[in-house]
């Protein structure tokens, strides 16, 4: 916990890093291809995308693992290689942040395995954790500083996800999920219930990543930060929203947008600021310049009561929605 530590005692907000599959792909990755192979195949190629986001300002790496269990390894034939694609993949990102010449954290990634949780799927709880935690040993073999549990949709998944890490090891873990489903996660949680849930669970920072965009994580962490303050957040948005524009996905929020929406989330109570999905080292380091000049007291006021103006209207406008919904289906009901 001490670099950790040293980190939360020294910086207001901690920049994360952004997206290493749209990297990834840019840099040749076919798709369908597993992100973890190149952790062997191409290790330059990872390192480089860590070093960019070093360069640009991140004080957190997360590490190419986030399809790191077993069952996600699986679909490649690769679940007999987790110990030595996620070591490989903690070692590539703590090369880079040792050579950084500041105080760069490596965290190692942990998303969701692709099941569901019995009765629903499949899977057990048991299974969940030990997969899980299989992939945490290789992880913390390769010399990571945290453990990163991210893009969650089931919070039983994400509690099996944090066994499984405790498991092998004690070092700091942080959680995310994705409310990418009219503001909840896909299994039905809300920010509040996740916050709740979660903060219970000894994690140094819980939040949102991924999902549809800036303003729905602008509504997470505002909505988290509501339900548990004392709570650090995280914040993790992907670069607007997806389009589809000559045969490939892009992502239309461009960096200048990104360095406005740390300011605001930042506003809004997270302490740990980044990008996912669509964010490059270009979109970072217009984060970390973003969030280089403190917010006064004044400032951080007049933030906080527009933003939570206009997220409040928009709870509303959909609170309206669904009742004018509820009354619509009611009188399209037969007479009995």
């Amino acid at each position: 916990m001490d670099k950790l530590q040293q980190l939360l005692d020294t910086h207001e907000t901690i920049v994360l890093d952004g997206a290493m599959g749209t990297v990834l792909f840019a840099a040749g990755l076919q798709a369908g291809a597993p992100p973890e192979a190149w952790n062997v195949l191409h290790p330059e190629r990872i390192r480089a995308v860590h070093r960019g986001y070093i360069r640009a300002g991140s004080d957190v790496i997360l590490t190419n693992s986030f399809g790191g269990t077993r069952y996600r390894l699986k679909l490649h034939n690769l679940q007999d290689r987790v110990y030595e694609l996620n070591r490989a993949a903690a070692q590539h990102a703590q090369a880079e942040a040792g050579a950084a010449g500041r105080p760069v954290l490596v965290a190692g990634s942990m998303g969701p395995t692709g099941e569901l949780l019995a009765p629903m799927g499949s899977m057990t709880f048991d299974d969940a954790r030990a997969a899980f935690a299989e992939q945490a040993r290789g992880l913390v073999a390769g010399g990571v500083d945290l453990l990163w549990v991210e893009t969650m949709s089931d919070l039983e998944e994400a509690r099996a996800a944090v066994e499984g890490a405790r498991a092998v090891s004690d070092l700091p873990i942080a959680a995310t999920m994705s409310f990418d489903t009219n503001g909840r996660t896909m299994m039905g949680v809300t920010p509040a219930q996740a916050v709740q849930t979660m903060k219970e669970w000894g994690l140094v920072a819980i939040g949102g990543n991924c999902g549809n965009g800036i303003e729905e994580i602008e509504g997470v962490i505002h909505a988290m930060h509501r339900q548990a303050p004392e709570v650090r957040l995280i914040a993790k948005a992907n670069a607007g929203i997806p389009q589809w524009r000559h045969n490939e996905l892009s992502y239309d929020a461009t960096p200048p947008t990104m360095g406005r929406y740390a300011r605001r989330v930042r506003a809004l109570g997270a302490c740990f600021i980044g990008g996912c999905c669509g964010n490059g080292p270009d979109h970072i380091l217009a984060i970390a310049e973003a969030l280089r000049t403190p917010l006064t007291d004044v400032e951080r006021a007049a933030l906080d009561a527009e933003l939570g103006a206009e997220l409040e209207a928009k709870l509303k406008a959909a609170t309206n929605d669904r009742s004018a919904a509820a009354r619509a289906r009611t009188r399209r009901r037969p007479r009995a």
